[in-house]
């Protein structure tokens, strides 16, 4: 008989710890998480935070731990995943494992380079001791369970007043070499006073064995920095990811991050951000289109500590056939936060009698000079628009596709990166199964 998944993990710890070089305030860290999540263990439908989202049928399968990472993958094989229009820099793991020979790192002037690093050699401790794990949650189990394990993932550190002068790719890569895998990624990113970086990030399977993807990434805005955080969520139909973000505001900052979920057989976005000073920004983006009986489900929260600070949440989600979909979003603002505007919305349309949406906005206000607002909706496309469309000529197929491109083109056109806005639009027009007529 396999051993359940939970205990599994709990027996791997011990031989975890003797494979890292950790310092002793790691080692505490690290048994502090495992402890958590041997007492909280997965979540179920019984939390309310996953009430519409079971992992049930996921925990099932013999997911192996530690894989035997006997990668050959070259650029040629998966150039077609990355931005490759432009020039990058990229962070490149194939089964957990760095890729150097797929990565371009740098330390001219930023950090992009390994969080293996980062954890264990000692010009980066300052910055690992003031940020790593600060941010993320304590009690939530997965990410507890994702702490417990961290060792490999992203290490970005753009100092004060700079300007990254490319794109930065992080790509998970899974060879299917283990007939199911379980993936911790763990990624921090530090953007100092001043300074601007565009991110990418992207988890994709080379063949169709079961991989389970347990991420969680630390972003940290200071004062009027600006982050372009993109995902690209595209994966096959027997991948699943739990995608736990955490984002750290400083004064007039601006961070951005933009979910684009198409593909994969689950994926949970828990995405929350603190804001801790004034007059700051924070966008929350979102198209999801799916089909067959895949499960995005996106778990926001924005926490409005401090006044004169704004949100802006926008959701949009397509669902055919027997696919399911869940926007949970929150919005928390203190007593101390006066003058926040904060707007959130979540427009869906069903092409399937069987597709499902379970919306749950919600406002939780304690401040009383605010500018508050969320909005939901639930549909199917407009046949008034798609009479008028065919009676000049326009194939319904066609016609269908225009509509539901329109309907997500609000969140497509905050894409600051030119080649990835086509990269995406090429994307929607597959899955919508037209050619838009695009220049790409």
């Amino acid at each position: 008989m396999k051993m359940e998944l939970k205990e599994k993990l709990l027996s791997s710890f011990m031989a975890f710890e003797e494979r890292v070089d950790v310092q002793t305030e790691l080692h505490d860290l690290r048994t502090l998480a495992i402890k958590n999540f041997e007492h909280k263990g997965f979540p179920t439908k019984k939390d309310e935070a996953w009430k519409y989202t079971s992992l049930n049928a996921i925990l099932k399968k013999d997911f192996t731990v530690f894989p035997k990472n006997e990668s050959t993958i070259e650029f040629k094989d998966v150039k077609k995943y990355f931005l490759h229009e432009i020039d990058t820099y990229k962070l490149v793991f194939i089964d957990g494992v760095f890729a150097s020979n797929l990565s371009s790192t740098t330390h001219e002037g930023i950090d992009v380079c390994l969080m293996s690093s980062a954890l264990t050699k000692p010009k980066y401790k300052m910055v690992i001791d003031s940020y790593f794990n600060q941010i993320a949650s304590k009690d939530e189990s997965l990410t507890s369970l994702n702490t417990a394990f961290a060792n490999e993932g992203a290490y970005i550190n753009i100092p004060k007043s700079k300007v990254a002068d490319k794109p930065i790719e992080i790509m998970y890569f899974s060879t299917g070499s283990e007939t199911a895998l379980l993936a911790q990624p763990r990624n921090l990113i530090v953007v100092g006073e001043n300074s601007h970086v565009q991110i990418i990030e992207r988890h994709q399977c080379l063949n169709e064995n079961a991989v389970l993807t347990n991420s969680v990434t630390e972003i940290f805005a200071q004062k009027r920095a600006i982050v372009d955080y993109y995902k690209i969520q595209n994966d096959e139909l027997e991948a699943n990811l739990i995608d736990n973000t955490y984002v750290s505001q400083k004064q007039e900052s601006h961070v951005s991050v933009q979910t684009f979920s198409f593909g994969g057989n689950l994926t949970r976005n828990n995405l929350n951000f603190y804001q801790f000073g004034e007059r700051l920004t924070s966008t929350l983006n979102g198209i999801t289109i799916i089909g067959d009986k895949q499960h995005v489900d996106h778990y926001t929260l924005v926490h409005h500590a401090q006044p004169n600070c704004e949100s802006f949440q926008d959701y949009k989600g397509i669902f055919s056939d027997r696919s399911t979909g869940v926007f949970n979003g929150k919005v928390y603002v203190e007593k101390e936060a006066q003058k926040t505007n904060a707007f959130q919305k979540s427009n869906n349309i069903l092409l399937s009698d069987k597709a499902t949406i379970n919306a749950k906005p919600q406002l939780e206000i304690f401040a009383d000079d605010v500018k508050c607002s969320h909005g939901c909706t639930v549909g199917q496309l407009d046949e008034t628009a798609l009479f008028y469309m065919q009676q000049r000529g326009i194939p319904k197929k066609e016609a269908k596709a225009l509509l539901m491109y329109a309907f997500s083109n609000a969140v497509i056109e905050s894409i600051k990166i030119p080649e990835l806005k086509n990269r995406i639009t090429t994307i929607i027009a597959t899955k919508l199964g037209v050619k838009l007529g695009f220049d790409l």
